[in-house]
């Protein structure tokens, strides 16, 4: 699932290419939005919050998307007549074949926005919806503090940190924007063991924790490429994460993987026992497969 940096940066590239502009034709593919029309609405911004998409019109309405675990956005040229798509409002048959080419097979498209100038393309999204945006806390107003916002409340989010400090981090709820990645590799640089109990570890070193997942993000958010060990090369952009079965690049121990987070909503942990502190529980030690050779 792409993590709040990268969620931040698709909301860069949206705002850019469409605030300001006009919609000239707009096709929602989702169940129960297909007849909106929003064909002549300005995009005034585009916002993340957490892992979430928000673009906001000049209407009112916001259009809310969540990626999930395949979902992107694309931006590209607008093609054609912009005049006779905008005559039209929608995208006839012949433009959805030109957008399927290059793997957007036209299954996969959930949403066209189409300007003047550029055209958005929403592929497999996890979520979307239409929403007025005075209203949008019936979507993200049950997310904690925003990691990447610039008012970011870090002893809020310490505070709301509970249970097994490596759910806790992947929780939205006490705060946004997290995913494994940062999770596991902010854990390892602390040297915190990600099932250790928040409420036993201490304020400081939860701070520390928080603290290093936002300074590794915020340096991450001009880079298609994330990277935590300063290199972006394949196989070396990271320290624990998608690296089990091989060698701790600190010392040398055997890299684990082991499911974190509560029943139904589990999610994979990467971490080095010997530098954090142990075994994940349930985990009996045994031969593990490099990441990808299974």
């Amino acid at each position: 699932m792409p993590e709040g940096d990268t969620v931040f940066r698709t909301c860069a590239r949206l705002h850019e290419a469409l605030a300001g502009r006009a919609l000239v034709a707009a096709d929602l593919r989702w169940p129960g939005l297909s007849t909106a029309n929003l064909v002549g609405q300005t995009v005034t911004e585009v916002v993340p919050v957490g892992k979430h998409i928000l673009q906001r019109l000049d209407s009112g309405w916001t259009l809310h998307s969540h990626l999930l675990m395949e979902g992107q956005w694309r931006i590209s040229r607008t093609s054609g007549n912009p005049s006779a798509i905008a005559a039209r409002g929608r995208v006839d048959p012949r433009r959805r074949e030109r957008l399927d080419r290059g793997g957007r097979g036209s299954d996969d498209i959930r949403v066209l926005l189409v300007t003047q100038e550029w055209t958005a393309t929403g592929l497999r999204l996890g979520m979307l919806n239409l929403v007025r945006t005075s209203q949008e806390d019936t979507l993200v107003g049950h997310l904690g503090p925003d990691i990447l916002s610039a008012g970011f409340d870090l002893q809020q989010a310490v505070a709301n940190l509970s249970g097994p400090i490596g759910a806790a981090l992947l929780d939205q709820r006490n705060l946004a924007g997290i995913g494994t990645m940062w999770a596991s590799e902010s854990l390892f640089l602390q040297r915190t063991f990600p099932w250790a109990d928040a409420a036993g570890l201490g304020s400081d070193v939860l701070v520390g924790v928080v603290s290093r997942a936002r300074q590794l993000m915020t340096a991450n958010l001009q880079h298609a490429v994330q990277t935590s060990t300063g290199s972006r090369r394949d196989g070396e952009n990271t320290y624990v994460h998608a690296r089990s079965g091989r060698p701790c690049r600190r010392c040398g121990t055997t890299i684990r993987v082991a499911q974190i987070g509560p029943p139904t909503r589990e999610r994979a942990m990467f971490y080095c026992p010997t530098c954090q502190g142990g075994l994940a529980p349930g985990d009996d030690g045994g031969p593990i497969a490099p990441l990808g050779s299974r």
